[in-house]
């Protein structure tokens, strides 16, 4: 009952903003915006002429690239400023002031730095997915239980079997969190991103609709399927949540 009630609470709701959305269009005066049906035909029409899966494949491709990237550096650095006081007083307060740029602001770096191609994109979505990621894994090992790390230290454990078979397993749910977080950052910044990308990716679609012809069919559609994508990551990530592995410090 519970699952069932779960799922039809959210369905009955998404029905009658569509209602709504549909009749508020249907009684406006402006021909402008689409009707939720105009929407379906867009997309439908995006789908027939396999542009579609191209513009997905090359928002993903760029999103889980700049995020792969961001989760090699950020996870190494983030346990090693959790573990070396000396090296979070330093590099803490330069990433403190870093954190709150928005990736949008470096638009203009990106491309000064890298062109106009898919490297910009991937590192703006780099720059957005990174700081989250380092500090909720350094705050993760600074919440670590102390018997842990004594337990080890009585049993003379070198550092780096420290690191592998204590501090990252304690760590673990702090990163996937910081990964959750990271990702759905990334995955929010892809429309800017893509303003400086080739001719693909779903903010392209977006932003050559809005430009060639005003298709805000094809605008509300990729924003849409923007949000569909951006529910299915957070859904793969909450399932990553869900292992024994990382579930084990939860009280739930």
């Amino acid at each position: 009952m519970h699952r069932v009630r779960k799922i039809l609470s959210p369905v009955a709701l998404i029905s009658v903003l569509l209602a709504a959305w549909w009749i508020v269009v249907a009684r406006g005066d402006g021909a402008i915006f689409p009707t939720p049906w105009q929407v379906v035909q867009g997309t439908r029409e995006l789908i027939a002429d396999g542009t579609l899966v191209g513009h997905i494949s090359a928002s993903l491709m760029r999103v889980g690239a700049g995020f792969l990237l961001a989760t090699l550096l950020a996870v190494p650095l983030g346990l090693w400023m959790g573990r070396v006081d000396a090296v979070y007083d330093t590099l803490n307060p330069i990433f403190q002031i870093l954190r709150p740029i928005s990736p949008i602001a470096w638009i203009p770096i990106a491309i000064l730095w890298l062109g106009v191609g898919n490297a910009a994109p991937i590192f703006l979505i780099f720059i957005a997915a990174i700081f989250p990621m380092i500090v909720q894994t350094a705050a993760g090992v600074h919440t670590i239980e102390q018997r842990y790390l004594q337990a080890a230290e009585n049993f003379g454990v070198s550092r780096a079997k420290l690191f592998r078979q204590v501090v990252f397993p304690a760590v673990l749910p702090q990163i996937i969190v910081g990964m959750r977080i990271s990702l759905g950052v990334g995955w929010l910044v892809v429309v800017a991103a893509e303003m400086i990308a080739l001719r693909s990716g779903l903010g392209y679609l977006i932003i050559d609709s809005r430009n060639a012809g005003n298709r805000y069919d094809l605008v509300v559609s990729g924003m849409v399927i923007i949000g569909l994508i951006g529910l299915l990551l957070d859904g793969l990530m909450r399932l990553l949540e869900g292992l024994k592995s990382v579930r084990w410090r939860y009280a739930r």
